[in-house]
């Protein structure tokens, strides 16, 4: 199939220039599945920094960082 120049007649039969009828349509659905994972990405990054910024805190044990042996160790 061709493809449908913006000045031509849309391939919906509405008897409007692309650009006015379907063209709209397709930008509005890509800019919401951008903002969708935009959004996703956002909360993930928001969680990261959350969990990163408590590391050691709460009510499990706390983790302290032992040069000697590289690796963290469990303090209760």
């Amino acid at each position: 199939m061709a493809k449908v120049g913006r000045n031509d007649a849309c391939p919906c039969g509405s008897g409007r220039k692309y650009k006015k009828c379907c063209e709209l349509k397709e930008r509005r659905s890509s800019r919401a599945l951008l903002l969708a994972v935009g959004g996703a990405v956002l909360a993930a990054l928001i969680i990261g920094i959350v969990r990163f910024s408590s590391h050691g805190e709460g009510t499990g044990p706390r983790r302290v960082w032992s040069a000697e042996h590289g690796h963290y160790h469990d303090v209760p």
